[in-house]
């Protein structure tokens, strides 16, 4: 009797399963971008009132990858489970306990690609659950830029980390119980010591959540605010459940405990309404006194008159080891307009100017010495 060509064996399995085999997989394969687009487009009508102010494309191309990633698996399981060899081959075999009674059971190798597709499987379904949370902390991150309350930008960030640390949580325990079998809740009771060892190797954890959440309560600063923390300064950026970040005006960032944030002395230097100046020039002890009061009185001119400074001092402070100390004091405010590191530069060269004007110099480190004629003994 003649055999059908598609009813040919070869190593355990038809030609016509081999041909639906590799015929799923292309179609999979091919299909898989146009079909993960769609669905994206699907998923993201449900939030279309929500996300009104954001593109759909952000929304796909944060999408599309998990969605390939997950319709690839479906394909590829679809495809393997159309052939009968080898899958049906013995992987190892086990003794399984059931009413106190010990069974032999065998472990295919059709049951381990289950086990792995439906590992893969929940990864992918709760990657694409995280990528959601990315998209609807985006939307109310382009929400919170629109308004004056920069507490909105800080607690954005933070509140997506903790969703997304709560969803990798979740996806621990339901991998555990679906694929590996294990009970989550016996696991969990019956750590016993080996919990009070992973609580306090989590200690510093927990003391930075917590620091977290201290921050936002008590409010010390927001993102965008310059601080200065530990000899370290610079604007905070992101504060997140675990770490705040801080970037220098040098472009150096800096990632800082929460809980030295609240742990150390923080000073938060855009709250302050001006940054002061305080320094000492040194003019030499040939200088008359009448060249010194007009020094000091041209230079406290100067501060009055320059609009990017206000409640100027200047006073003869001291008499050095080998200069006349005249200390000199003045604020900055705080606004945009006025750079701190200009406005020192200009005064500097004022005084400079002001003290040549004058006819005096500027003292530095002096040794004199005085010599003695002295006559030999007995002369």
């Amino acid at each position: 009797m003649e055999v059908n060509f598609f009813e040919q064996i070869f190593w355990g399995n038809t030609i016509k399963q081999y041909c639906i085999f590799a015929a799923i997989i292309l179609i999979g394969l091919f299909f898989k971008r146009i079909v993960s687009r769609l669905l994206s487009k699907l998923v993201f009508k449900l939030f279309k009132k929500f996300a009104d102010e954001v593109n759909s494309e952000t929304f796909i191309s944060l999408l599309l990858k998990p969605i390939e990633f997950f319709i690839t698996l479906s394909t590829l399981y679809i495809a393997i489970n159309q052939l009968k060899h080898p899958l049906e081959v013995t992987f190892f075999h086990y003794k399984k306990i059931v009413d106190k009674v010990k069974i032999n059971e065998a472990f295919t190798i059709g049951e381990f690609i289950d086990k792995i597709f439906l590992f893969l499987i929940i990864l992918s379904i709760f990657w694409i659950v995280l990528r959601m949370v990315d998209f609807i902390a985006h939307v109310l991150l382009v929400r919170a830029a629109k308004t004056k309350n920069k507490s909105d930008d800080q607690l954005v960030p933070f509140i997506k980390e903790l969703l997304k640390f709560i969803i990798a949580f979740i996806g621990f325990f339901v991998l555990l119980g679906y694929v590996f079998e294990v009970n989550a809740v016996s696991l969990i009771t019956g750590l016993g010591i080996g919990g009070i060892a992973i609580a306090m190797a989590a200690k510093e954890s927990l003391e930075n959540l917590l620091g977290s959440f201290l921050i936002f309560m008590d409010k010390p600063f927001t993102v965008g605010d310059v601080v200065k923390v530990d000899g370290v300064e610079g604007t905070i950026e992101r504060v997140g459940f675990r770490s705040t970040v801080l970037r220098s005006t040098d472009k150096t960032t800096y990632v800082i405990p929460n809980r030295s944030m609240i742990d150390g002395v923080l000073e938060n230097i855009t709250m302050r309404n001006a940054r002061r100046v305080k320094f000492d020039i040194g003019l030499t002890y040939e200088t008359s006194s009448e060249s010194v009061k007009k020094i000091i009185e041209e230079i406290n001119r100067y501060l009055k008159e320059h609009p990017g400074i206000t409640d100027g001092t200047v006073a003869l402070d001291s008499f050095g080891d080998s200069s006349l100390k005249v200390q000199i004091i003045y604020l900055v405010p705080m606004k945009k307009e006025f750079d701190l590191l200009k406005i020192k530069e200009e005064a500097n060269f004022k005084i400079i100017e002001i003290v040549q004007r004058n006819g005096s110099e500027f003292a530095y480190p002096t040794q004199r010495t005085v010599g003695e004629n002295t006559a030999p003994a007995g002369k």
